[in-house]
């Protein structure tokens, strides 16, 4: 090979070399979380109590001295509620963690539904719509109860009875 085509051949690699993308780095390491609490002390402390104050949040209620309407007053009641949004959508993200969760399949897709109705209750919530909390109100109940059903023996689908 004649030095000039050496030459040639050699900058041709360096060139190419050069043009080459660093490799992406490595993809930062899980963080360390570390459930404490099971799935039924999830439920009964954090994500039942929170659904709790947003179902009785609005509603009414009929007896032999009329109705009365139920909703929030004041600034400090909706942020309440909108708070108890927040914990149920955030529930659906405890029930998802690795410890907790049962499977990859129908538990996965019910923890993923409990977040989606979630966030609109939160919305709904922000809005300070009674109408829209109580529609929201009713998705995150179906949600509960569809999960319900299939991992809690003895609970059916029925409507809530409030």
């Amino acid at each position: 090979m004649k030095p000039i085509s050496y030459l040639l051949v050699v900058m041709l690699f360096g060139i190419s070399g050069c043009s080459r993308e660093a490799p992406p780095p490595p993809a930062p390491a899980a963080p360390p979380l570390r459930p404490v609490a099971d799935v039924k002390q999830v439920m009964a402390s954090i994500i039942e109590p929170a659904a709790d104050v947003y179902w009785d949040a609005v509603g009414s209620v009929t007896d032999k001295n009329g109705t009365v309407e139920m909703a929030p007053k004041t600034d400090a009641e909706w942020k309440a509620v909108v708070d108890s949004a927040y914990v149920v959508t955030e529930g659906g993200n405890l029930l998802m963690m690795s410890g907790r969760a049962k499977n990859n399949d129908d538990w996965m897709k019910f923890a993923r539904a409990l977040v989606d109705v979630g966030q609109h209750a939160v919305k709904a919530a922000e809005s300070k719509n009674t109408k829209a909390v109580f529609d929201a109100g009713a998705e995150v109940y179906d949600a509960c109860v569809a999960c319900h059903s299939k991992y809690i023996v003895g609970v059916s689908s029925a409507p809530r009875g409030k």
